[in-house]
C-alpha cells in the first residue's frame, strides 16, 4: 500500500521517514519529493508499506500527529494522473 505523508519537516531524510513508518510495520520504500532546481525537500513524500493492514495502521498512527513541531498528514496515495506538459 502506498501512502502520502505531508507536512513533513524540511530537514527530514528518507531514512528518518522510513524509520517513522517502520514503527507500525515493514516499509518497502520511502521517497521524499524534492525541488528539481534546488534539490531541497518539498515537505512531503511517499511511503510504500508491505500490505494494506500495515498501511492503515500507519495512517491511523501518523495522521494528525505532531512530529518535530509539524502536524502530519497521512493518507492513501492517489494514482498519478496524466498531465499535459508545456505551454499551449
Amino acid at each position: 500500500m502506498k501512502l502520502f505523508v505531508g507536512s513533513l519537516p524540511y530537514n527530514i531524510t528518507e531514512s528518518e521517514l522510513a524509520a517513522l513508518c517502520a514503527t507500525f510495520g515493514d516499509v518497502v520504500s520511502a521517497k521524499l519529493v524534492v525541488d528539481q532546481f534546488t534539490g531541497q525537500p518539498k515537505g512531503f513524500g511517499f511511503v510504500e508499506m508491505a500490505n494494506r493492514s500495515v498501511g492503515h495502521k500507519v495512517m491511523e498512527g501518523l495522521n494528525g500527529k505532531e512530529y518535530k513541531h509539524r502536524t502530519l498528514v497521512c493518507n492513501e496515495a492517489k494514482p498519478p494522473t496524466k498531465k499535459s506538459r508545456g505551454r499551449r
